[in-house]
Formats: structure tokens, C-alpha cells, sequence
């Protein structure tokens, strides 16, 4: 793999922060955690209900599949709005309109009843859970120089993880004790608690009284980037627009099939039911936790050590698609723990390759750019969720089978690393032309 100069490094352009640095900003990173395992337990429930609802509404696959697009299309849409929201309104608002939209709109699966209103509360949903990634690289981009931004996110996009992993065992509880509809009113109360947190906590690091002049130092260490709003239809003709853009049409579709289609495939291969499939499905996240902060570990590590972000992001994500190969055989295990590890280490690896993903709009466009790129990618990302979404249902009717799914899920990501690599070959600054 090449290696390129890529952005320069702050220990290049600019001299040592004096003084003990504080670490307010990893509370941040926190608050950031807790949204992004909100927005996952609101977003996995409908798979983790799928066998109950396909149940009691005699849903085929095909209906689900449904359900699961008018969420993507909401999320296309959404992403694409709240990129541009938060690089006007900043992180602080921005992620305040979000959760309010997402959490209504939880609340609302409540009260459906079929598939038309389940997929109109999806759609409110994907409007409202579209914001998390914008708001929250966003925040990583404000209060973090760029050798800690990939930990930052890893750590903070782990909290899918740990979303993922309560879903599967706190709502059976929920659906047993009470009923479905209990279980989306009471998980409804984590986006309101959560609110109150970030409306209390949440200033720009130049502003907040906590920060001390040492860390704003340590976050302000990186060289001055214009402020200038930058349009989509310039950000639409550089080719590292594309390069993230694509990156995330191959591997995001992965990602959702994993989230919505795994608790059904654990019922049907194994046959589990709501009290036995929750350990593994928890222990699938939380292998996929570890892949998240390591992923942003080791390419921060090595930017560190002194190589390049291209050398740094590049490898790591070469490691993580080589980890998702045993994928493909997946379908053939017997043993249902075999299967967690191997699909663990599936996941982890998506949510290693992720990290950096994220990373590369903060490393090569000014800091005015980095919510439209972000929303730019995961619209097209969400676009290709919808099309894996139509097509898992199609294929699961027709065939009965996961594995042509569990193939696309094994290339995915030496693909989606081919096509950054081909558009940004050494992940150097973008080269914007003037208005």
C-alpha cells in the first residue's frame, strides 16, 4: 500500500501544548456514546420483534423488507438534510432536533398497527436517526486535534454496539412482561434523559467553562481551516467526496442487514425463541464493541508513530476486510456459538473499518465541509441499504437461504477499500474550486 503525506500532522504545523492537558472533552466523547446507544436500541428493535410481529400481523419477508426500505429512505433523505443542519446550526442544536424527531417517532411504533403504519413511524424515525453520525463527528471534529479523532469515533460509534447489545436483552424482558408496545413507550424514556444531559453539558469547547486554556490548546493544535460554508455542488465534483461516498454504499448495506436480519436468522437457524436468542445476538455486539475502539486505536497508534493518516486508515481497513472473509461460510455452521464467533468477528470488523471511514472527511476537507460530506455519505449509504433491504427480502422468499447474503456481506469490504484507494490514492487535502 502506498504511502502518502495525506494531511499533515499537527506535530508538523504546530508547537507542543505546554502545561497538564485536561480531559473534559472525553466527556463529550461520552455523552456522544450514550446518544449513539440510544439511537441503536431505537433502530434494532424492529429486528429484535421481527419473529413477534411477523407473528401476530403474518408479515412474509417481503413485507418486512418493506418496512426496513421506508426506514433507509427516511435515512437517505435525513442524512443528506441534517449534513447541512449541523454545519449551520453546529453539533449542539443540530443533535437536539434529531433526538427529538427520532424519539417521537419511537414512541409512535407503539401505537401502529400493520404495515402502513409501521413503515410511517420507520420514516420518522430514519428523518430523526439520520442526525446522530452528522451532530456527532461533528462534536469529535470540534473538540478533538485530528491523531485522536479516529479513537474519538471508534469509541463513540462503539455505543452501536452497546445499543445492539442491551436490544436483545432488555426487550424480551419488556415483551414479557408487558407487551411490544409497552416495550417501545419505555425505551422512548432513554432519548428524553439523554436530552436533558446534552442540553446541560454540551458547549463548544472555545465556549465552555470547564475546559481549561491547556486542553482548548490541545484540541486548537491542528492548522487553521477556513470556516467558509462550503455547497454540495462543489463537494460533488472532488473525487474524495466519492471516495467516502462509495465507501459507504458498499459497507453501510452490510451493517443494516446485520442489524435487522441477524435476531430472524438466529430464530430460523437455531431455533431459538424471544428467551434464547438474546444472549447470542448481545454477544455478537459485543464482540463487534472491541472491533469499534480498536479500529480507531490502532490507526491513531500509528498516526503517533509517525506515519501517515493514508498509511494509518488505509491498513487498518485492509485488516478489517480480511477479518470478515469467514463470513461467506457462516451459513454452513451447526453449532450456534461457532456461528457468534464467526459472525462477531464479522461485525467487529465492520465497526473497525467503520471508524476510519468516518474519519477521512475531517482528514482531507476544511471543517465547514465536514457535516455535508458526512451527510453525502450516508445518503448514498442509506441508498444502498435500501436496495440490500429489497433485495435481502427477495432473496430470503425465493431461496430460504442466507447464503448468498452472508457472499455479498464477505466482498463488501475489500471492494469498498479498492474504490477508496482508486479515488483517493494518498487521502491529501481536497482540492476545492473557488465559487
Amino acid at each position: 500500500m502506498q504511502e502518502g503525506t495525506g494531511t499533515m500532522t499537527s506535530a508538523e504545523t504546530a508547537a507542543p501544548v505546554q502545561g497538564k492537558v485536561g480531559r473534559y472533552r472525553w466527556l463529550i466523547v461520552t455523552l456522544l456514546f450514550a446518544a449513539t446507544a440510544v439511537n441503536y436500541v431505537d433502530r434494532q428493535m424492529i429486528g429484535v420483534l421481527k419473529p413477534t410481529l411477523e407473528a401476530e400481523f403474518n408479515w412474509s419477508e417481503s413485507d418486512f423488507a418493506g418496512i426496513i426500505f421506508w426506514f433507509q429512505l427516511a435515512y437517505a433523505i435525513g442524512y443528506l438534510s441534517f449534513g447541512k443542519v449541523v454545519d449551520a446550526l453546529g453539533a449542539r442544536l443540530g443533535y437536539t432536533i434529531a433526538i427529538v424527531i427520532w424519539t417521537i417517532s419511537h414512541v409512535a411504533h407503539g401505537f401502529a398497527s400493520g404495515v402502513t403504519s409501521f413503515a410511517a413511524a420507520r420514516f420518522g424515525l430514519g428523518i430523526g436517526e439520520s442526525g446522530n453520525f452528522p451532530a456527532g463527528i461533528r462534536a469529535v471534529t470540534d473538540w478533538f486535534p485530528q491523531k485522536e479523532r479516529a479513537f474519538a469515533i471508534g469509541l463513540f460509534n462503539a455505543g452501536a454496539n452497546v445499543g445492539a447489545i442491551l436490544t436483545p436483552l432488555i426487550v424480551p424482558l419488556l415483551v414479557l412482561w408487558f407487551d411490544w408496545r409497552m416495550a417501545f413507550f419505555v425505551t422512548g424514556l432513554f432519548g428524553v434523559a439523554w436530552l436533558a444531559a446534552w442540553w446541560a453539558i454540551y458547549r463548544h469547547p472555545s465556549e465552555h467553562a470547564r475546559v481549561t486554556r491547556e486542553e482548548l490548546a490541545w484540541i486548537q493544535q491542528d492548522p487553521a481551516d477556513p470556516v467558509e460554508k462550503i455547497g454540495w455542488s462543489r463537494l460533488l465534483t472532488v473525487r474524495e467526496t466519492w471516495a467516502y461516498a462509495l465507501g459507504k454504499f458498499l459497507i453501510d448495506p452490510i451493517w443494516w442487514f446485520f442489524l435487522f436480519w441477524l435476531p430472524g436468522y438466529l430464530f430460523e437457524r437455531y431455533d431459538l425463541d424471544l428467551k434464547t436468542f438474546g444472549l447470542p445476538l448481545a454477544a455478537i455486539y459485543l464482540i463487534s464493541d472491541v472491533g469499534s475502539i480498536a479500529g480507531g486505536w490502532l490507526s491513531s497508534k500509528l498516526i503517533k508513530a509517525g506515519r501517515s493518516p493514508n498509511f494509518a486508515r488505509k491498513l487498518t481497513m485492509l485488516l478489517s476486510a480480511l477479518c470478515v472473509l469467514p463470513i461467506w461460510f457462516a451459513q454452513s455452521i451447526d453449532s450456534v456459538w461457532s456461528a457468534v464467533l464467526v459472525i462477531g468477528l464479522a461485525t467487529a470488523a465492520h465497526q473497525a473499518f467503520s471508524a476510519n471511514l468516518y474519519t477521512l472527511p475531517s482528514d482531507v476537507f476544511p471543517r465547514g465541509a465536514v457535516g455535508s460530506v458526512v451527510g453525502i455519505g450516508g445518503t448514498v449509504g442509506a441508498l444502498g441499504g435500501m436496495g440490500m433491504a429489497l433485495f435481502a427480502g427477495y432473496i430470503l422468499d425465493a431461496t430460504d437461504s442466507y447464503e448468498v447474503l452472508f457472499a455479498i456481506c464477505a466482498s463488501a469490504y475489500l471492494l469498498a477499500l479498492l474504490v477508496i484507494h482508486i479515488l483517493s490514492p494518498r487521502l491529501d487535502a481536497a482540492k476545492l474550486a473557488t465559487r
